[in-house]
C-alpha cells in the first residue's frame, strides 16, 4: 500500500532526511516489484475480476518476505523484531474478531463505496472471510472499518503494515547516514 511509503516519507522529512539517497536503496527492489503487483491485484478487484484474489493470501506473505531483504542488507534487526511484534499483535487481534464473528472478518465501508472499491457482490465470490458488518458484529473495533478508499482495514491490519513503515522508514535514516554530521559535540544532517 502506498500509504506506508508516503507516511514514511513524510516522517523523513519532518526529521530532515533526504529521500533521494534511497533510490539507491536495491535492497527495496523487490518490495517496490510487489508494490507494483499489489497495485495490479487492486486494479483487478475495482475492475471485478476476482480471479486473481485466490492467491492473495500467498502474495502478502511474499509481500512481507521482501522487507527481510533490507533488513539482512542494513543490519536493521530491532526494528525488525518491532514490526514483527506488531505483526503476531495485529494478527492475533484480526484472529480473535473473527473468531467472535462466526470465523468471518465483518467489514464496514464508507470511502470505498464511493471509489467503486467496495462492491456488495463480491462478497462470497472474491474471498470466502469477508462479509458485509452488520449490528450483530461482536467487537466491531477489531472489524474492519478503517476505510481507505482502496482499502478497508481493521486495527489488526493497522498493525501488521506498521511493519512495512518501520522497515521503509529505518531504511531511509539509514541511506542518510553518510551525510550525518557532528557539529560542536552535535549531530546533524547536511542539507543538500
Amino acid at each position: 500500500m502506498f500509504i506506508h511509503i508516503f507516511l514514511a516519507v513524510i516522517c523523513s522529512k519532518v526529521k530532515g532526511y533526504k529521500i533521494l539517497p534511497v533510490i539507491k536503496a536495491y535492497s527495496l527492489y523487490p518490495y517496490v516489484f510487489a508494490e507494483i503487483v499489489y497495485l495490479f491485484l487492486q486494479a483487478s478487484y475495482i475492475a471485478g475480476n476476482y480471479h486473481y484474489v485466490q492467491y492473495t493470501a500467498t502474495f502478502k506473505t511474499i509481500y512481507l518476505y521482501t522487507l527481510l531483504i533490507p533488513i539482512f542488507a542494513y543490519k536493521l534487526y530491532k526494528p525488525g523484531i518491532i514490526g514483527s511484534i506488531f505483526i503476531v499483535i495485529g494478527t492475533l487481534l484480526n484472529k480473535f474478531a473473527i473468531s467472535q464473528n462466526g470465523g468471518k472478518m465483518p467489514v464496514f465501508a464508507s470511502l470505498s463505496k464511493l471509489t467503486g472499491y467496495y462492491q456488495e457482490a463480491s462478497f462470497g465470490v472474491a474471498d470466502d472471510i469477508h462479509i458485509i458488518g452488520s449490528e450483530a458484529t461482536k467487537f466491531k473495533f477489531l472489524t474492519d472499518f478503517i476505510d481507505l478508499g482502496y482499502s478497508i482495514l481493521s486495527i489488526g491490519d493497522v498493525l501488521i503494515h506498521s511493519f512495512v513503515f518501520i522497515v521503509l522508514y529505518c531504511v531511509i535514516k539509514e541511506k542518510n547516514r553518510p551525510y550525518l554530521v557532528t557539529t560542536g559535540g552535535r549531530e546533524g544532517y547536511e542539507r543538500w
